[in-house]
């Protein structure tokens, strides 16, 4: 019988493989000559060590039956469980999880943190379905990832479109299915159930904590600032508010609907009032209305990404009118939006570093509901506080000593510190 010829390795296309899996592969090559690594940990930090795929069947309230697919996929656990959070999106991928966990990893080894790398959704229409519909595509989803996540193997979290509710019916049925309440198994839960103090403000508040320290280091005063924020949502309206708390001036501010405007900058009060009655921005009176698109180019002296991945690239990054750009969502720069921006000089406060704030209270959060001990939250923000401060003096050092972007010596950080734990580890067996 004749062999079949095997395909060249360069024509085998990985499942993950998608754009957004490439940018996060293409920054982990460019931080590589930087970093203290050999060709095997490169291999093996490429591709994540897990990728499960699973139909997810609920009954709808008319009473059919609907199948929706669902990812969870773990990149590195050589420091800990893996952590990351869990979306609902009609165009949640596994190459758009691999990626989000890929970055998960680098996050918690840059702040120190002992976790690896994980991110999980389910794609659906979040906007389409009831509440008692999530609720049964939830449970069903937790159901399913029975011995792929727990407290010690993979915690989720709250992301795109999942919330405390979300992690309360994960926290639940996990609990009910071992016969013993679990509050450690999800982070980003109520505080009744073991949640944490200031877990909900911590992305957007550690964002504009990074911002602070740039500022520091680049001798500017922050509360002279004009800023911009893309997305108002629960990272981009925190870190509004923080900034305007920190004196500085917001001039504009999105959510899906478009942006608003005003060159005197907004009263966040009002525009957070007028949310509260219609839902969305749209229409929003006492300001000019922009679209996202128009809001990206507005000149200003910090412009804060915290909406959705892709948003800066090789067609757009020549007219962004920013001092410094802060990515307080994951991944919105691109890799040739990332160039430009770099030639031009605009410095990139990367998302690695700067919306780590999430993670890490929700480490705080697992560490507390471990030892069922709870801290205050002005306890709460001073260490986060302490934690990112230390991360971006590690960065901005490292930066500086090697000539590299902040982006690349975030990245090195993060890598050499999961390498560093894979050398000592070795492998198994």
């Amino acid at each position: 019988m004749a062999k079949l010829e095997e395909p060249p390795v360069e024509e085998v296309q990985l499942e993950w493989d998608t754009p957004l899996f490439r940018t996060a592969l293409a920054q982990f090559e460019q931080a590589i000559p930087y970093a203290d690594v050999n060709e095997s940990i490169v291999a093996r930090l490429a591709s994540p060590e897990r990728a499960v795929m699973v139909a997810v069947p609920i009954r709808r309230d008319a009473g059919h039956v609907e199948v929706f697919p669902a990812y969870r996929v773990q990149h590195s656990s050589v420091l800990g469980p893996t952590k990351g959070g869990l979306r609902y999106d009609p165009h949640v991928t596994l190459g758009e999880c691999a990626a989000l966990a890929v970055w998960m990893t680098w996050k918690c080894a840059l702040l120190r943190l002992p976790y690896g790398g994980a991110k999980g959704g389910i794609r659906c229409n979040p906007r389409a379905l009831s509440l008692p519909e999530l609720q049964r595509l939830t449970r069903r989803y937790t159901s399913e990832l029975r011995g792929v996540i727990g407290p010690q193997e993979d915690i989720p979290a709250p992301d795109m479109a999942t919330n405390e509710q979300t992690m309360a019916w994960i926290m639940d049925t996990y609990s009910m299915q071992v016969g013993y309440a679990v509050p450690e198994i999800v982070t980003g839960k109520p505080v009744s159930l073991g949640g944490s103090l200031f877990r909900s403000e911590a992305t957007g508040a550690g964002v504009v904590m990074v911002v602070e320290r740039a500022c520091e280091r680049l001798g500017w005063n922050l509360a002279e600032q004009r800023c911009v924020v893309q997305g108002f949502g629960n990272v981009g309206g925190i870190a509004a508010q923080e900034l305007v708390g920190k004196g500085a001036t917001v001039l504009a501010v999105s959510d899906f609907s478009g942006g608003v405007y005003s060159e005197r900058g907004l009263d966040l009060t009002a525009v957070r009032a007028w949310i509260a009655e219609h839902a969305t921005l749209e229409g929003y009176p006492d300001a000019e209305n922009v679209t996202n698109a128009e809001l990206l180019e507005l000149p200003c002296d910090i412009l804060v990404l915290a909406a959705l991945e892709g948003q800066v690239t090789g067609e757009n990054a020549a007219r962004i009118d920013a001092k410094v750009v802060v990515e307080g969502a994951n991944g919105p720069t691109t890799i040739e939006g990332d160039a430009i921006l770099g030639e031009r000089g605009i410095l990139i406060l990367p998302d690695v570093l700067t919306n780590a704030g999430g993670v890490t209270v929700s480490y705080f959060e697992w560490v507390q509901d471990l030892g069922r001990l709870f801290w205050t939250r002005n306890e709460i923000r001073a260490r986060l506080a302490d934690k990112l401060n230390d991360a971006f003096d590690r960065v901005w050092t490292l930066a500086e000593k090697q000539g590299i972007s902040l982006r690349q010596a975030a990245l090195v950080a993060g890598i050499n510190e999961v390498a560093a734990a894979l050398k000592a580890r070795g492998i198994y067996p």
